[in-house]
Parts: C-alpha cells; sequence; structure tokens
C-alpha cells in the first residue's frame, strides 16, 4: 500500500544524506553497522539515535516514496540493505523471488509481544508468520467534513457506511461539496466489489464490469482521484469527503485543528468491513548484517520503543503489550485503534494475476476519464 509519508523530494533529500551517512559509517569502520531501508517520515524522532545508544549499533537509514521504488531496489538483489519495511501487499512478490530470509523466532525475544488476531490476518499474505514482523499498520476509510456533511444529507446521513460514497443519491449531494478518491486501482477496486457483495481479490472479469458500471455511474459526482491532494482540501474545507488512508484522515483532521480554521473533520471505518493494511519488518535474504539486522527488529519488538513510534505518527502498531503504553489519547481512538466488531470485518488486499492486473487497469482509465 502506499500511504502519505511527507513530500517526496524532501525524501529523497533525506536519502542522499543517509547515504553520505553510510559512506562516513564505512570509512570509520569503527562500530557495527545496520542498514535500513524504509518510508520518509514513518520512524519515532529518536528512535534510531535510542537505537544506537542502547545497542552499540550504528543505523545507516535510507528512505524511499513509493513501493514500486522498494519493489525495483530489492528485485534486483545485493541492495546492501539489511531490514526493510515492506507492506504487505509486497510480501508475496517478494517471498515468492527469493528475496527474503526466514526469520529465526528464537532471536526475536519479543515475537510473543505481537498482537495474534494481526499476525492471522497478515498471515493471508506471509503464510505461516515467516518473513515479516508488523510494524504499523492502518486501515482505508472515508474522511469527511462533520458539518458539511451534515448540511449536504442531515443529520441521519450514514457516515458509518459505504453507502456514503456509492449510493448515487448521497454521492450527487455530496458532490456539491467536493467528493475524492485514492487513485488506485489496487485499493479502490476492491473496495468497490466489496460493496457489491463481491469478492475484493476477484480474479473474474465479470466481477471488474460490475465495478466499472458502480463506479462510472458515481463518476460524474466525483471532484478527482488523487493520492495525496485530498489531506490539505479536507482539511482546508475544499472538499467534503475522501476515501483513503486512516493516518492520512488524522492528518488532516490536526492540521485543520492546529490552522483553527473552524473545519471539523471525523474519520469513519464503514461498518461493511474495509481493507486493512500492514508495514512489516523484513530481513533480507543477502543481507550484509543479518546479526545487526536482527538486532534492530527485535528493538522494535520492545513495547516501550514502538509504544512512542506510534504516539508520533498516529498509526497503531502491531504489538498488543504496547499499546498500555501508547497515549490514552491515541489507543482510545477509534480511527487509530479500531474495536474488536470492526477489526473482524476488515480484510487485507492481495496481488493478482498479470491477467487480472490488466483488467484492473483497463477499468480504472475508464473510470477516471468518465467513459
Amino acid at each position: 500500500m502506499r500511504r502519505h509519508r511527507g513530500y517526496i523530494n524532501l525524501g529523497i533529500n533525506l536519502g542522499l544524506l543517509a547515504s553520505i551517512g553510510a559512506a562516513a559509517t564505512v570509512m570509520a569502520g569503527d562500530a557495527p553497522s545496520v542498514h535500513v531501508y524504509n518510508w520518509y517520515d514513518y520512524i519515532g524522532p529518536t528512535t534510531l539515535h535510542d537505537f544506537q545508544r542502547d545497542s552499540g549499533i550504528q543505523p545507516v537509514y535510507d528512505t524511499f516514496d513509493s513501493a514500486e521504488v522498494l519493489e525495483g531496489k530489492l528485485m534486483t538483489s545485493h541492495s546492501g540493505y539489511d531490514v526493510v519495511v515492506a507492506s504487505n501487499f509486497s510480501l508475496p512478490t517478494l517471498i515468492k523471488a527469493g528475496a527474503l530470509a526466514p526469520l529465526p523466532r528464537a532471536q526475536l525475544s519479543g515475537w510473543n509481544n505481537l498482537d495474534s488476531d494481526l499476525l492471522k490476518k497478515l498471515a493471508n499474505n506471509d503464510p505461516g508468520n515467516q518473513y515479516a514482523v508488523p510494524y504499523l499498520w492502518g486501515t482505508n476509510g472515508i474522511g469527511y467534513n462533520v458539518d458539511k456533511v451534515r448540511a449536504a444529507l442531515g443529520d441521519k446521513a450514514p457516515v458509518d457506511s459505504w453507502d456514503l460514497v456509492f449510493n448515487e443519491d448521497n454521492l450527487a449531494k455530496l458532490g456539491q461539496c467536493g467528493v475524492a478518491m485514492l487513485d488506485s486501482p489496487s485499493e479502490m477496486l476492491p473496495v468497490a466489489l466489496h460493496y457489491l457483495g463481491l469478492p475484493p481479490n476477484s480474479t473474474d472479469p465479470e466481477d471488474y464490469k460490475k465495478a466499472e458500471a458502480l463506479l462510472l455511474k458515481l463518476r460524474p459526482h466525483i471532484a478527482y482521484f488523487n493520492s495525496s491532494k485530498f489531506i490539505s482540501d479536507l482539511s482546508n474545507g475544499n472538499i467534503c469527503v475522501a476515501v483513503g488512508w486512516s493516518g492520512a484522515m488524522l492528518e488532516a483532521k490536526t492540521n485543520a485543528e492546529q490552522a483553527n480554521n473552524g473545519v471539523k473533520i471525523a474519520y469513519s471505518l464503514p461498518k461493511e468491513g474495509a481493507p486493512v493494511w500492514f508495514d512489516t519488518l523484513v530481513l533480507l535474504k543477502d543481507a550484509p548484517n543479518p546479526t545487526q539486522g536482527l538486532a534492530f527488529i527485535d528493538y522494535l519488538l520492545r513495547p516501550e520503543v514502538i509504544a512512542p513510534v506510534s504516539d508520533h505518527l498516529s498509526y497503531p502498531n502491531g504489538n498488543r503489550a504496547a499499546t498500555p503504553l501508547v497515549a490514552e489519547a491515541t489507543r482510545d481512538n477509534p480511527a487509530v485503534y479500531p474495536s474488536a466488531t470492526a477489526m473482524a470485518t476488515l480484510y487485507t488486499l492481495e496481488p493478482l494475476p498479470k491477467a487480472t492486473e490488466r483488467v484492473r487497469t483497463r477499468v480504472w482509465s475508464k473510470v477516471k476519464n468518465g467513459q
């Protein structure tokens, strides 16, 4: 999955700085090191410093800005990295390619801290939970302007349901104040399929024709498809509804509150169910420093280490033992930590055969163009 991490150009600059740091570390040669590859702005502000202080291992940290960049780097092998943050969606491809090393659980003292229910969902992409440790996770749902949605649909607006955006009567009214959706066929089409009562990871071309018909009917009422613009537009009141990632909606909410602009943003996880995604810690098969890589993963399995990361980024972590240490405002927010009832409705997305991917691409092109 692709989540909002920050601006790409800044991520590249940080990556260059990290690369310079890597060279300096090699030249110094006075400490063991671990090479980590992660999304930009996706770790606690002191996590790397604290790890080096506590372990004596120098983290060499690079960042990327898309899952495609990550996969491209790893599929060439000999990337030079030890630990990588990979989405659950990428895991089957990486496992099949032999890019990942099985995790020796006996060397991960914090493994038993992990949430068993999350591990079961992650096992859809990593059978047997052999290769990946859940790091942070989130959901795809609906962010909305509380006042504008109430004005458009009344006090009984179905904000807890996909009917809010997939019912044409509702969307026609909301279209007057602006509706945005992710520009991502791999995320939007499964939601449309699920809404229609079809398998979200369907490989049947006929199912995609039905999803196409639904979205084409709705297309006139959708302002745009974009995977970043909706955050500022929602927080500024330029749109009133967006379908996107939980963390992005919370970012929009925080931005509006800090701007004190009177815009009230809420996030809804529809009752019918929604995609859940995981960003995971994996050890590369050709890691130059596997021992240090495992030490880094195990460090992030400490409850007292991962809890501040969740507080900083407003994403839940996969560590059940860390939940009591997460700030109350974060752990008690159902938009961040869904209830057990909501968790039971969530589903993971899976890579599809190339033929199905081509079908999805064609459908999405038609939907975006409105024809």
